[in-house]
Parts: C-alpha cells; sequence; structure tokens
C-alpha cells in the first residue's frame, strides 16, 4: 500500500494482519516435531506438553532448553537455537499489532497504533506508546509475513533433517 491507512482501506492492514497470524500459527505448531524428536516423545505426547505450556515464550524456552541437552549434535543445536532466535525476533513484530489499538484523525486519516503494554521505569510507568501506520510499516508487515514463510519452509527442513516425528 503506498498510499496513507486510512478508514476507507483499513481492511487491506485487518487482512494482511489476519494472514500474518494465520502464518505464525502454522508456524508455531511446527514446535510440536521439535519437541517430539528432542524430548523423546510421540507426536500426541508432544501435542499434549505444547498445548500445557501456554505461552509462545514457554514453548520456545523447551525447545531451546531441549536442543542445549546435547541429544543432538552441536551443528544441530545450532540450527535449531537459530530458529527460534529469528522466531523470537518476528513474534516481536507480530505481538505489536496484537497488543494495540488504532487511531485515526477526526478526518478518518493518519492511522496510528496505541500499544496496550506497560513499560515500567525505575520512578514511573509509559503506557500508550504510538506509531504511524504508514507505507513502510505496511512494507515491515509484508516483509514479517515473508520471514515466516521462510521460517515455516525452514523448520520443515530441521524436522526433516533431524528425522522428528512428523
Amino acid at each position: 500500500m503506498d498510499h496513507p491507512v486510512t478508514t476507507a482501506n483499513f481492511d487491506v492492514v485487518l487482512q494482511l494482519l489476519g494472514r500474518m497470524n494465520y502464518a505464525w500459527t502454522n508456524t508455531e505448531t511446527l514446535l510440536v516435531h521439535f519437541i517430539a524428536g528432542l524430548a523423546g516423545v510421540d507426536k500426541e505426547t508432544a501435542i499434549v506438553i505444547f498445548l500445557t505450556l501456554n505461552t509462545t515464550r514457554a514453548r520456545f524456552d523447551l525447545v531451546d532448553r531441549l536442543a542445549k541437552m546435547g541429544r543432538i549434535g552441536s551443528k544441530g543445536r545450532d540450527e535449531i537455537l537459530s530458529f527460534t532466535a529469528q522466531m523470537k525476533e518476528v513474534l516481536k513484530h507480530k505481538n505489536q499489532y496484537n497488543h494495540c489499538l488504532y487511531s485515526f484523525d477526526a478526518d478518518g486519516g493518519n492511522a496510528k497504533t496505541i500499544m496496550m503494554r506497560i513499560a515500567e521505569t525505575k520512578h514511573g510507568i509509559k503506557f500508550g506508546k504510538e506509531n504511524d501506520l504508514d507505507a513502510a510499516e505496511m512494507k515491515r508487515i509484508r516483509e514479517s509475513i515473508d520471514r515466516i514463510e521462510t521460517l515455516n519452509r525452514t523448520a520443515w527442513r530441521l524436522i526433516v533433517a533431524h528425522k522428528f516425528p512428523a
């Protein structure tokens, strides 16, 4: 989208964010295969473990810790840690849109996101950070989608290479 985001074309933003969340969920669930292979359990057990861990961070922590246990070689460990590190970077961008409000000026233009997170400092708190939702940010959203899709292919390559239960 090369023109400003307005209330008139906001559906484009929502479609992209839906696609980003779909791509993310499709890729995050591949951690089931990593858990199964690294923990030496069947896929059904790995699904129970995955669903019991109620945050993405906990799932990444588990995969990272299992990879560091030494059951796979250092090359495999490093590949998995690189994969999860890249996923965590994309997650930060995705979460910006899952934890924000959207605002427009009185004419329905000048779209912004308003973060719904609290940042604590030594002597106070801050919240409501605003960011422009402009052409540059739309490009960044598309790049995040592309990156997630690439990471999905990377995950499958690792699953096959390490013979994790598929």
